[in-house]
């Protein structure tokens, strides 16, 4: 097995995790992602862990929902009660087909979802990580060869985090401290408040609310969204390819959107419910250790030169104790390249120019 596999795993339960001994540990597997499911299995034995692999497959859901009425059942309770007793869900995606969700209707894909809005909660509550196992079906999402994708992959898994936290918390400081942020490019200009809302600094670890690895960004919970906004970096989303999105806000609230391919899903995501149409989350992607964009939202909202926006549910991280900010069956990520002609302000002041920050070498005020 390839020592990066081990490396993967070592880092997942032990900075990312934070796995303790006697911890009761989920960990869910894509069909894919069986050398790494075996690497953390043994790093959990190591831990002394209680474990329950479960397996996972974009494909098995997929005919579930196809073939059922769609009048799901809410929040099924053995999946909340395997939930509410573990310390830690480990999330090992890596699929064979990455577009097998689209297999079903967008609108049987929407009940699904929303029938699991407890479960998604309960999940919340644990220490969670989410990471990606290489596959040859990512590579191919990619448009890359396979040995080049892994090595694309660790590049971006097996970074020096505590470095890249300490830069990542300059951005931190100036969000937690400001007010208004705007973004300014070619098709956007977009403002938010991010008053009285705390920003994460995801360094891919429960340590700082990070539950994702890779990661390489800050993030907060918007609202009061005004103005226009322009996605340039395709995705995939539930199977279903979307790109070159606008989304125009009015008090807060998608009022207008068009997409150049995949309008049809952008529109089943917008009207799944009433918090669909505005901001949970804005991030600012750190990560230069990935280098291109690959299709994936777990490593392409990371890289550096870019801004993502997510519509839908709000995470709890960000908000005031006591606050629920805004709630959603989805939480999707839609992401601009800012490399080039762009800014960024924060109450005014300038932090970010064509991707460089008001603290590194080249930045222009």
């Amino acid at each position: 097995m390839d020592q990066r596999i081990h490396d993967h795993a070592e880092v997942l339960v032990d900075w990312s995790a934070r796995v303790e001994d006697g911890d009761d540990v989920v960990v869910r597997v894509d069909e894919g992602a069986h050398d790494l499911a075996v690497a953390v299995a043994e790093k959990l034995g190591e831990r002394g862990t209680n474990v329950l692999p479960v397996y996972g497959s974009d494909e098995v859901e997929s005919a579930f929902v196809r073939g059922h009425d769609g009048d799901f059942d809410q929040d099924p309770d053995f999946e909340v009660a395997m939930l509410e007793r573990a310390d830690a869900v480990l999330s090992l995606r890596g699929q064979h087909n990455t577009a097998a969700k689209a297999a079903a209707s967008g609108e049987k894909r929407s009940a699904y979802k929303k029938s699991r809005t407890a479960i998604k909660a309960r999940q919340m509550d644990t220490d969670w990580v989410s990471t990606l196992h290489p596959t040859r079906a990512h590579a191919q999402n990619a448009g890359m060869g396979y040995e080049g994708y892994k090595d694309f992959v660790y590049d971006a898994v097996l970074r020096d985090w505590e470095s890249l936290a300490d830069e990542m918390a300059n951005l931190k400081d100036l969000l937690d401290e400001g007010s208004e942020v705007r973004l300014v490019k070619e098709g956007t200009d977009l403002t938010m408040s991010i008053e009285n809302r705390t920003t994460v600094n995801s360094a891919a670890s429960v340590a700082y609310d990070s539950h994702n690895l890779p990661s390489g960004e800050v993030f907060t919970a918007p609202e009061a969204t005004e103005g226009e906004v322009y996605f340039d970096v395709p995705m995939t989303h539930d199977g279903a390819r979307i790109r070159d999105v606008h989304l125009a806000f009015e008090n807060g609230e998608v009022v207008d959107w068009s997409a150049e391919v995949g309008e049809g899903a952008l529109e089943d995501i917008l009207t799944t419910d009433e918090g669909a149409r505005r901001l949970g989350e804005l991030g600012i992607g750190m990560n230069r250790g990935i280098d291109r964009f690959t299709d994936s939202i777990l490593f392409d909202e990371k890289m550096g030169d870019t801004v993502h926006l997510a519509v839908g549910r709000a995470y709890s991280s960000c908000l005031p104790e006591g606050e629920e900010g805004n709630q959603s069956a989805v939480h999707v990520d839609m992401i601009t390249d800012v490399s080039e002609d762009s800014r960024m302000e924060i109450d005014g002041e300038v932090v970010q120019r064509n991707g460089t920050f008001l603290w590194e070498d080249g930045f222009e005020g």
